[in-house]
């Protein structure tokens, strides 16, 4: 997958080294990538530019990309970037941050954005999480809210501890994806068990999560804590 990765601050540069780990390819964008900043992820490709100018974007092959992403410190670039990767150059994904919160409600599909991240809403939903067993965190939203990813941590005391994944009912269009225990995650299968404080990631619509949240939780639906984590 080619994956050209706008801003190569410390955001942006991570990103392109766990995708370079990954062994995607990866180009950066940055009209201050100086010699010191490439050669600190040597791997990747380079382009000095503004990928603000359709003219950097085109230099950059913008439309031979899979993703684009939209790492930089500064929402407007951010929204600029997405809404040119698709309305000019086809790009299949963009995934962009959102610096400040108050902004978020710009970076959808009007602006051209599949999936915005905002650092500090994820940073609050995790806090809460840490503290509160049990509640339902809502950390992503997809499609323009039709489906998110949350998380729920199983209750020492939950109804399902000990149950197998395959026998436990899920509300409609919803999907158990990944398991985290003791820090590893777990690729969940129909006979793999539920442990106490398991971490538990799923693919959902709104609808769902209250009910979604009962199941694991052993509360009434309208008991379901909702920590709202959700960034696009």
């Amino acid at each position: 997958m080619r994956v050209v990765i706008v801003g190569a601050g410390s955001v942006g540069k991570s990103i392109g080294r766990e995708l370079l780990h990954n062994g995607h390819e990866v180009l950066f964008i940055d009209k201050y990538a100086e010699e010191a900043r490439s050669r600190s992820v040597p791997e990747a490709s380079w382009l000095l530019a503004d990928a603000c100018e359709t003219s950097s974007l085109h230099e950059a092959g913008l439309e031979d990309s899979d993703v684009v992403v939209a790492a930089t410190g500064d929402d407007k670039v951010n929204l600029v970037v997405s809404l040119l990767a698709k309305t000019e150059f086809g790009v299949g994904r963009t995934v962009a941050r959102v610096s400040n919160p108050k902004n978020e409600w710009m970076f959808d599909e009007s602006w051209g954005v599949d999936v915005a991240v905002s650092t500090p809403r994820i940073m609050t939903a995790l806090v809460e999480e840490a503290v509160s067993v049990g509640d339902l965190v809502r950390l992503f939203q997809f499609q323009q809210g039709k489906a998110t990813m949350v998380e729920i941590t199983v209750p020492a005391d939950g109804p399902v501890v000990g149950s197998a994944v395959g026998s436990i009912q899920l509300p409609p269009d919803t999907v158990l994806v990944g398991i985290i225990r003791d820090e590893t995650p777990i690729a969940p299968s129909a006979e793999d068990a539920i442990e106490a404080f398991d971490e538990l990631l799923f693919l959902t619509t709104p609808e769902a999560e209250a009910e979604l949240g009962a199941v694991f939780t052993g509360k009434g639906a309208d008991e379901v804590r909702t920590v709202s984590g959700e960034v696009g």
